[in-house]
């Protein structure tokens, strides 16, 4: 079944939220499962375990469960750094391929989703008085999420091996 068809601010909104998750992926591309689980910071984080993040912490926990209504899909709220651990027996693939299907699920639920729409459940005694109003500053704020992480991401790839997302030429 077709998605209904979204205002032209939601499209805006979600093309630049999509251009960061290409972003994500894009940076990752081609590292093989060593690079991928390599602890990059004293804090021992991963670039494998920071998509978990992004897939748990970020995509299902605002769209799903905050916008959506759905709090029973939590998996796991990043309180210390479980999000971030990646068990040594689940693939690369697998994760990746988790961040990707919880993209697709998101979307699903910013289809059916009006700008304006107030969250639909809300995390009681988590965020303290911090506190979103509408669709429109939760796709804000993961836009702004996911770019910070894309970035951490492009500075540890060209760590790893050189390479840069983009590439400027004069």
């Amino acid at each position: 079944m077709p998605l209904p068809a979204m205002p032209i601010e939601t499209d805006l909104l979600l093309a630049h939220l999509n251009g960061q998750r290409q972003h994500v992926l894009g940076i990752l591309d081609g590292l093989d499962e060593d690079a991928l689980r390599r602890p990059v910071l004293p804090s021992g984080w991963s670039c494998l375990g920071l998509v978990r993040h992004l897939t748990e912490d970020v995509e299902r926990f605002w769209f799903r469960c905050v916008m959506g209504g759905e709090p029973t899909a939590i998996v796991a709220l990043s309180q210390g750094t479980e999000a971030w651990q990646v068990d040594p027996d689940v693939p690369a693939a697998v994760v990746l391929d988790r961040y990707r299907q919880e993209i697709d699920r998101a979307n699903a639920v910013l289809a059916g989703t009006p700008l304006d729409a107030p969250p639909a459940w809300w995390p009681p005694d988590q965020l303290g008085d911090w506190r979103l109003a509408s669709a429109r500053e939760v796709i804000l704020h993961v836009i702004t999420e996911t770019a910070c992480h894309a970035g951490h991401l492009d500075a540890v790839r060209e760590l790893i091996d050189g390479r840069t997302w983009l590439v400027i030429t004069t």
